[in-house]
């Protein structure tokens, strides 16, 4: 291809041809009077971006909420007004409108979710107990924009304030509950605590959010070694639990038997202090006869009870009778007892001997004195 100026012919020539000759080959020439409307084509341009210009801003002055947004409008930075679900119109380059969700969002604390399961955080969900013991302790909390000029203007984060109004809530409430408590008996309270500290802190920091519910997902030991001690701790608790159970069982089952035996030593004892008391009483009674007696008749009376006394106690008594000379002692019953066992053979054998000279037995004593032991 050759390319060929030729003032001579009035004005640029471009043509191809195999001898350089621009007569001998296909060619444009551009004279003086071919020459474009570049005023044409600069009015068609600016006509053309007037009509975008005008489709934009037409197009811009209306926008529509739904029913889970609410919209900001400001112009010059300023907030006009703030709209809910409907179509509104604004003024083209000078308004703004801003949309918020209003709906309830989730976020969980000392956990992530990647990949559809939940990663713990140990950054965040370790903590510590008033008893000094960790633990690792997860929460789901859920929050929604209820002021959304506040959300969108009084601080840049929101979302991130309120993760750490969380975090200082949370440890500050777990720090007083002893590390049993927190993973059994004292999750329901925690919640309710540490819903009405965020609560209040959102208020004070006025973010534009508020929270809705916060609840305790997961709490346990941090190690695996610990778990396997606490799982062994709650075995035992169990099994006292069970114990005590079976106390309280046995107790009562024992009681009523215990009572009523009670009652019956108590019916007994009383039967008994009335025996004594009505026994104590006559033995009164029959004194002061006694003594009335013994005040018109002494003598008698002394004998009597002299011999009375001595009926009461001699046939319990072995009586032995002796005197002052003798020195081998007799006991009275066995002599006695002698003396009937030959009277006795005597009076069995009396028809066989019937007048036999032989003498009867005697007992002979001598006249001194006699005493009984």
């Amino acid at each position: 291809m050759d390319n060929n100026f030729n003032p001579g012919n009035g004005g640029p020539q471009f043509g191809q041809g195999g001898n350089g000759q621009g007569g001998n080959g296909r060619g444009f020439t551009m004279g003086p009077g071919n020459m474009p409307d570049i005023g044409k084509i600069l009015k068609l341009a600016a006509a053309v971006l007037v009509c975008i210009i005008i489709a934009s801003a037409v197009l811009g002055c209306f926008y529509r909420v739904n029913e889970q947004q609410n919209a900001v409008v400001t112009q010059f930075g300023k907030v006009v007004r703030t709209d809910t679900a409907g179509l509104y119109f604004k003024l083209p380059f000078i308004q703004r409108v801003s949309l918020v969700d209003m709906t309830t969002h989730g976020t969980g604390i000392g956990y992530y979710v990647q990949d559809g399961q939940n990663i713990s955080d140990s950054s965040d969900s370790i903590m510590i107990t008033s008893d000094f013991n960790l633990l690792d302790i997860d929460f789901y909390l859920e929050y929604k924009v209820n002021d959304p000029v506040a959300y969108l203007y009084y601080s840049e984060e929101p979302e991130e304030i309120l993760r750490n109004i969380a975090l200082a809530s949370i440890r500050g409430t777990v720090v007083n509950y002893t590390v049993d408590e927190a993973m059994t008996t004292g999750k329901s309270q925690i919640q309710a605590k540490v819903k009405e500290l965020i609560a209040n802190e959102l208020a004070e920091q006025n973010i534009g959010m508020q929270i809705v519910n916060i609840t305790v997902q997961d709490s346990e030991p941090p190690t695996e070694e610990i778990i396997q001690a606490f799982k062994s701790v709650e075995t035992a608790k169990q099994g006292t639990d069970t114990a005590k159970n079976n106390a309280l069982q046995y107790r009562n089952q024992m009681i009523p038997s215990a009572e009523a035996e009670a009652d019956r030593i108590i019916q007994v004892a009383e039967a008994q202090k009335s025996a004594r008391i009505a026994e104590a009483e006559g033995q009164v009674s029959r004194f002061e006869a006694m003594y009335e007696e013994y005040k018109k008749h002494p003598l008698i009376t002394r004998k009597r009870m002299f011999y009375e006394s001595m009926e009461e106690l001699l046939p319990d008594l072995k009586v032995i009778i002796t005197d002052n000379s003798t020195q081998t002692m007799l006991p009275l019953d066995s002599f006695t007892q002698t003396m009937s066992e030959t009277a006795a053979g005597v009076g069995a054998s009396a028809p066989s001997v019937s007048g036999s000279s032989t003498p009867s037995p005697k007992v002979s004593g001598t006249t001194g004195e006699s005493g009984a032991d």
